[in-house]
């Protein structure tokens, strides 16, 4: 294997950070009163750009105050004279990292003040924030700067990132499943053995991000989270549509003695603690109901624990999870899926009726 030279040297990071002169705005850090700030610049943006999505202030503020961001230094607003946010610059890290030490670039330009050069500057000061924060981590791993671009954005945004080194890494699909109008029937899926689907509750909420670490160990880009990334995000979360299938009587002596079995999941084998083996997480994004033109159920997580593929656990978890959203009268199921899959979802979603909508890309710089 290539033995990898240290992460401060790869990272290449300057001593201090460029100054964003362009556009004349006033820079400071975000804070958390900010909040109602930014999700209207968000919007604004994802309008502007024709995003199918828009953002809520509870999204926000859970962004803006995860635990293990540091917004005095990884954040910048910049203001016009009247005091107006005008543009933002935001750089993130996650504490679950283990084979890939990732920093990932969000925020953008008011459209009423795009083409005066801002964005490429933000983008600057983000890249070399980037840098600083990987070279400080102290994990020597293969080093990852990304961002993200739905494939309809401006092509300005593209070229931007080409400019500054970033690649296509990896493309993403948005799918729609139609769940009305005289749409195909959701399967029954018959589990075997001792596999049981059961609602998502918090009883079962550590041993689905168990199961949910091991489904996407050999997913490119994945990493391990922690139960605080796992809970951050839930403002849109919506239990009652979500399913989780666990193995009652699991051959536990099997388990320990396969290597591939990750530390957490032995300790929680060991303590008697129920073995999740498939799920599908689900939430109401309804800021986006109009946006799309309908309403939907939307699957953030599904998954397989890699010893119990073929087993169609998230089949059965995603079927539950299409008859809750049916059931509440929405209109379609969608999720978004790496074309590149390595379990293939991209079949089993086709196989079930989903159709792409919309596709993303990720840009990186690889260290």
């Amino acid at each position: 294997m290539h033995q990898l030279s240290p992460i401060a040297e790869r990272a290449a990071a300057p001593a201090t950070l460029p100054e964003i002169t362009a556009g004349a705005l006033t820079w400071r850090p975000a804070a958390l009163d900010d909040v109602a700030r930014v999700t209207a610049l968000n919007n604004a943006m994802a309008e502007a750009d024709g995003a199918p999505y828009r953002e809520t202030e509870d999204e926000t503020r859970e962004e803006l105050a995860a635990p293990w961001r540091d917004l005095e230094h990884d954040s910048l607003l910049g203001f016009d004279a009247e005091g107006e946010l005008r543009a933002t610059a935001f750089v993130a890290t996650f504490p679950g990292d283990v084979t890939t030490v990732r920093a990932f670039a969000f925020g953008g330009v008011h459209p009423a003040r795009r083409g005066a050069g801002i964005g490429r500057e933000v983008l600057a000061w983000q890249l070399a924030r980037a840098r600083q924060l990987l070279a400080a981590s102290g994990k020597e791993l293969p080093g990852r700067i990304g961002t993200y671009a739905e494939d309809d954005d401006p092509a300005p945004r593209h070229r931007m990132y080409l400019h500054a080194g970033l690649e296509p890494r990896r493309y993403f699909s948005d799918l729609k499943r139609p769940l009305t109008d005289g749409a195909a029937a959701i399967p029954d899926v018959a589990l075997t053995g001792s596999l049981r689907l059961v609602p998502f509750s918090n009883e079962v909420d550590d041993a689905t991000r168990l199961a949910h670490n091991d489904a996407f160990r050999d997913h490119w880009g994945s990493q391990p989270q922690t139960m605080e990334q796992w809970t951050a995000s839930r403002s849109e979360f919506a239990p009652e549509w979500s399913f989780v299938v666990v193995d009652d009587e699991p051959d536990v002596a099997a388990l320990l003695a396969d290597e591939a079995t990750d530390a957490s999941t032995r300790a929680a084998l060991e303590a008697g603690a129920p073995l999740v083996v498939a799920y599908a997480l689900n939430s109401r994004y309804a800021a986006d109901f109009p946006v799309r033109g309908y309403s939907f159920g939307y699957t953030d997580v599904l998954g397989t624990r890699r010893a119990y593929r073929g087993r169609k656990g998230a089949l059965a978890a995603l079927a539950a999870s299409m008859r809750a959203f049916a059931g509440d009268g929405m209109e379609a199921a969608v999720l978004d899926v790496d074309t590149e899959n390595p379990s293939g979802a991209q079949g089993l979603y086709a196989s079930l009726g989903y159709t792409k909508e919309h596709g993303s890309t990720m840009y990186t710089i690889e260290l």
